[in-house]
């Protein structure tokens, strides 16, 4: 399969503004932008063709075009990374297989959470949408608890049916668990935010209007679902790894401590 990975990175989200360009520290003292260690973490997927950052904003083409990144300029109306993939598909004129979507909030996500996407599509020709889980170890859970105490929206939650088919998407931890009766192992999945489109799923999702769980949510994968596509929650293993995406600026600490254990 022909594969292209693409980089949505817009500067005026409403949490975090300018996020893309937020610096974290490294291990050695350095730091660098979220956009650049994502486009680095894009390079490490074997069988990846091509890599690109879509974006409507010309601060974040500068710094992209800064570490070599191509860079394809998506329309300002773009709602989400799966309309701004869409789009760039169009603008760029790219002929694909299959579009990988790395969204820019996720510098550790290892490669090969992308890889299991990849060859999940290749094997089941059913599934139009795929996108990674993650089942929460106790630090990750404990972040999702941490952050709805204190009422801020963190990482995303997923639930699906015997076959790995996604039920349903949710910024609250789904599902609930009372206390005293967590299982062994937790049975909450993380969603980590990224997917793999077949092109023509692309092309159906921008001819869709938002519906009301999306719009409620402010999750884009919801769409899918709300219009009947197979969208296939594929299981990875974070191989010791912890895994959190950059939400809020609250968020830096985590990842930077997480950077330390990589």
């Amino acid at each position: 399969m022909d594969v292209t990975i693409l980089i949505p990175a817009r500067y005026a989200s409403t949490r975090y503004p300018g996020k893309p360009l937020a610096e974290l520290t490294l291990p050695d003292g350095s730091r660098k932008s979220l956009i650049e260690m994502t486009w680095e973490a894009a390079q490490n997927v074997a069988g990846a063709a091509r890599v690109a950052v879509a974006t409507d904003d010309e601060r974040i083409v500068d710094a992209a075009k800064g570490f070599g990144a191509e860079v394809v300029m998506t329309d300002e109306a773009c709602r989400n990374g799966t309309e701004r993939c869409a789009d760039a598909l169009e603008k760029g004129g790219i002929e694909t297989d299959l579009v990988v979507n790395l969204q820019g909030d996720a510098p550790l996500t290892p490669p090969w959470f992308l890889t299991a996407l990849i060859e999940a599509m290749a094997a089941d020709p059913e599934a139009e949408v795929a996108t990674p889980v993650l089942r929460c170890d106790p630090v990750t859970y404990g972040h999702f608890i941490e952050d709805r105490k204190a009422g801020r929206v963190g990482g995303t939650t997923a639930v699906f049916d015997a076959r790995g088919r996604g039920l349903y998407f949710s910024k609250e931890v789904i599902p609930y668990i009372a206390p005293g009766r967590m299982p062994d192992p937790i049975p909450v999945f993380h969603h980590v935010g990224v997917y793999a489109y077949r092109p023509a799923a692309l092309a159906a999702y921008t001819a869709w209007d938002e519906g009301p769980l999306e719009r409620m949510e402010g999750l884009e994968q919801l769409r899918f679902l709300e219009n009947g596509a197979s969208v296939a929650c594929v299981e990875v293993d974070a191989s010791g790894r912890v895994f959190w995406e950059l939400n809020n600026p609250e968020d830096i600490p985590r990842i930077e401590a997480a950077l330390k254990e990589i």
